[in-house]
């Protein structure tokens, strides 16, 4: 059975060629074609249940890529938040020795995901500092 993982190298082979061919607007212009075009299934669970339509939509993805993770949602205060222990296209990158990952692999969350949530009227960010370890903290707020 193929898995989306096993498309991971490349996923990081395209971003590396497209920032070559286009630079970096040629790369994000691509990550917001993906988020305009293949995202619908995650916009329309954020604009019928809000915030718990993050939940319901990533702990679905989420499991299904057998990822570490732990989630937090507060209907009240308008918080839900990702806590990636590590993550599997990241880490998967990381464990291959034959390919360099794209400089900016996990850039591709905060283009995809931020945009549906910022049209919808959510304040969405995402801490990339420790991502060298395949590690990452979404945090998706109603303002």
């Amino acid at each position: 059975m193929i898995s989306c993982t096993d498309f991971i190298p490349a996923y990081s082979e395209l971003f590396k060629f497209l920032e070559k061919r286009g630079g970096r607007p040629a790369v994000v212009g691509f990550w917001e074609y993906l988020s305009d075009n293949f995202l619908g299934n995650f916009r329309s669970l954020i604009e019928e249940h809000g915030l718990r339509g993050c939940w319901i939509y990533w702990s679905h993805t989420l499991n299904e890529e057998a990822a570490d993770f732990t989630m937090e949602l507060d209907e009240e205060a308008g918080l839900f938040v990702i806590e990636m222990h590590r993550c599997p296209s990241k880490g998967r990158l990381l464990e291959n020795d034959r390919i360099e990952p794209y400089h900016d692999y996990c850039g591709h969350c905060e283009v995809l995901y931020g945009r549906v949530l910022d049209s919808l009227g959510f304040e969405y960010e995402c801490d990339l500092s420790k991502c060298d370890q395949a590690t990452c903290r979404l945090i998706v707020k109603k303002p």
